[in-house]
């Protein structure tokens, strides 16, 4: 198969026009004209040998071909990024550089600033960002595979993502939440959030007989946690959304047999070899792990 040379720009216009959904857009970004963009776009395809945007009325969308094409451009120029920081690295004995997180919201609130705080001690020239994504579908491991993250905080059922690599940072145990003082909490009903409770807790949660379906699905494990501080009902959730728990709330051992989620972290095995994401990971591998005793002082055995 004959080699593409394909230029930076031409990978920054590719990116540009799926990021912003169309030429005038993606133009108005690169500070070029839509005529400009457009043949470079028309360029590119006849390089690849694919069509990557629907062109219509609506703008222009990414096709199957477009998608993958897009996330490979942005790892590419990604790369190009680190190896200019790596060298520099190499040269100062400092890092620095961007570095783009992707988290799903309670590993943000409550893993996430302590790691920071050690990089920064530590790395003070590396800019981070966070992104807090649902850990819905593709979530944070989707936002790395598209090359929009460098490194996604994720939950694990198993092996990370075809293409990416990875590994566990810890084990959360699940644990009953409900109004503090309840006499009875399991007669409650359930609240709780599209994102919790996948893979690694399904087995379990199918053979608790006790467990209602849900009368209320909430946004997030916040809103949660502030319905069943308001006495509507009780949850079960994983340990990190019950740090700083409120005292409203009680929180309750399910026992030895309670369910655990999987956190960890993920990446691309170019991404993993640059100095910025291997110190964000050794920075997320120096935490504590959670625990229902840490989150709250008041537990009671079932």
């Amino acid at each position: 198969m004959t080699a593409v040379d394909l230029a930076p720009q031409e990978l920054r216009i590719l990116v540009a026009v799926a990021d912003e959904g169309g030429f005038s857009a993606a133009a108005a970004r690169l500070g070029a004209t839509q005529s400009a963009v457009s043949h470079a776009v028309r360029g590119i395809e006849r390089k690849l040998g694919a069509v990557l945007f629907e062109r219509g009325r609506f703008g222009a969308r990414p096709t199957p071909a477009g998608e993958r094409a897009a996330a490979h451009a942005r790892r590419v120029l990604r790369m190009l990024q680190a190896l200019a920081a790596d060298v520099r690295g190499a040269d100062t004995g400092e890092l620095s550089g961007p570095l783009r997180i992707a988290s799903f919201r309670s590993a943000a609130l409550h893993l996430l600033p302590s790691a920071l705080e050690r990089l920064a001690a530590r790395h003070p020239g590396i800019e981070v960002t966070v992104t807090v994504v649902r850990e819905l579908g593709a979530g944070t491991a989707g936002e790395v595979a598209a090359g929009r993250a460098d490194l996604g905080i994720a939950t694990l059922s198993g092996p990370p993502p075809a293409g990416l690599v990875g590994g566990a940072l810890l084990e959360e145990p699940y644990s009953l939440v409900h109004p503090a003082g309840h006499p009875d909490p399991r007669t409650l009903p359930l609240v709780d959030w599209a994102e919790n409770c996948g893979s690694y807790t399904r087995a379990w949660w199918a053979a608790q007989d006790w467990i209602p379906a849900a009368r209320v699905n909430a946004e997030d494990d916040g809103a949660v946690l502030s319905m069943v501080g308001s006495g509507l009902g009780m949850a079960i959730m994983p340990a990190l959304s019950l740090t700083g728990a409120p005292p409203a709330v009680a929180i309750t051992d399910l026992g030895p047999e309670r369910p655990y989620r999987s956190v960890g972290y993920v990446t691309t095995p170019e991404l993993a070899a640059t100095a910025a994401v291997r110190a964000m990971i050794r920075s997320l591998r120096s935490l504590d792990a959670p625990s229902p005793e840490r989150t709250k002082a008041q537990l009671r055995a079932v």
